[in-house]
């Protein structure tokens, strides 16, 4: 059985990777990356990833070359791809409202879902890069449209998926009597496919207490993920739902914590400081536009932006053990999922299953002793 295949345990964490499907690796570094965003290297990878205890990929979304990323795969395609190498991965592709329509989008990932067996995901990015929309010559919104939109695009999504005579009226999609077939493959506890969304600013916590099934964030330390886990379950309790958590985190585990430090220390010495100032200057304005100033990227400093999102600040660094304990910690806060980069995805991949992840099961199963020997005394 595959290290980690926890499917029958849905309280133990689960790990995610960014897929390399664009260009210039996760860090934005002249360091010497031994990952390939080809997709001989991603099959191979998807495919050690599933054997290593990972249960997503996420597969990135850029339209043109930007801030050290020259080249990109399409997602939904790459996914599709990555779906068809694997037995039990589940690949989530990101896309952009108002470069989709979600019709179209539901057709192609019920296809997916069909063939996959049921592996299929989507994570809805609302955009914070101008150009991917105006040199296509697509209207840019406002920040809170942006989150407008990408709200009846999820509403929509789920209706086309889920009814067999989908209605809807909104100010951006509208359907008429639409039956989707054949639909996604349904399951206890899945209803559609899962659907993600990203975001720190107040209308991307909003919009997932509302719609999404998933809400992942930037990297944070331990006060900002608390901060943001309890604003979004605030919102979801409003509406009566619940939403899950991941968290974004640069992993580098090393056999000493002066190893993964040193590794580190080089990857912002070798920064592309060209490419880091450019996309810290379009992100941060996409940030400041929101209705209240609190977005993304707010207030990353070049150093974090090195890993375009925030990764280093979760500070999964160190050895296996101190990585495994941090981990643990972040889950005890209300993280259900760490959608982790590295930087020799192979490497980095293998060393994490065989020395990582089991330290990671050790730890939730000595907390979930614990817990079951505190409740049997309650309860005598």
């Amino acid at each position: 059985m595959p290290v980690g295949n926890i499917e029958n345990d849905p309280e133990a964490v689960r790990f995610a990777y960014w897929v390399p499907n664009v260009s210039g690796g996760l860090v934005v570094s002249k360091i010497e990356q031994r990952t390939d965003w080809g997709y001989d290297y991603n099959r191979e990878l998807a495919v050690l990833a599933e054997d290593n205890g990972f249960d997503y990929a996420l597969s990135q979304v850029r339209y043109i070359a930007s801030y050290g990323a020259a080249y990109q795969h399409e997602s939904t395609g790459f996914s599709l791809a990555l779906l068809l190498a694997t037995r039990r991965l589940k690949v989530i592709a990101a896309i952009h409202p108002g470069l989709w329509h979600p019709g179209v989008l539901a057709k192609f990932v019920a296809t997916a879902d069909q063939l996959s067996g049921g592996r299929a995901a989507v994570n809805v990015v609302s955009g914070w890069f101008k150009d991917e929309f105006t040199k296509l010559g697509e209207p840019w919104l406002e920040h809170d449209e942006r989150y407008r939109r990408s709200e009846e695009f999820i509403r929509v999504l789920r209706e086309i998926w889920t009814s067999e005579h989908a209605e809807f009226n909104g100010d951006f999609y509208r359907l008429h009597d639409f039956d989707l077939r054949p639909k996604p493959l349904a399951a206890p506890g899945r209803p559609h496919p899962e659907i993600f969304q990203g975001g720190n600013s107040t209308a991307a916590r909003r919009m997932a207490g509302r719609v999404s099934d998933w809400y992942f964030s930037n990297g944070n330390d331990f006060d900002g993920v608390t901060e943001q886990i309890g604003d979004v379950r605030g919102e979801a309790a409003r509406h009566g739902r619940s939403v899950r958590f991941g968290l974004n985190a640069f992993l580098i585990a090393r056999d000493s914590e002066a190893e993964a430090r040193e590794v580190l220390r080089e990857i912002v010495a070798k920064a592309d400081r060209e490419a880091v100032e450019g996309f810290g200057a379009a992100v941060k304005q996409a940030g400041r536009s929101t209705a209240d100033g609190r977005g993304m990227w707010q207030d990353s400093e070049f150093t974090d932006l090195v890993q375009y999102n925030d990764g280093f600040r979760t500070g999964l660094i160190g050895t296996p053990e101190q990585i495994a304990e941090r981990i643990v910690a972040y889950k005890r806060l209300g993280v259900d999922l760490f959608l982790l980069g590295f930087l020799h995805y192979l490497e980095d991949v293998e060393y994490f299953g065989k020395r990582v992840l089991p330290l990671v099961r050790e730890l939730e199963a000595a907390e979930a002793g614990k817990a079951g020997v505190s409740a049997a005394r309650a309860g005598s």
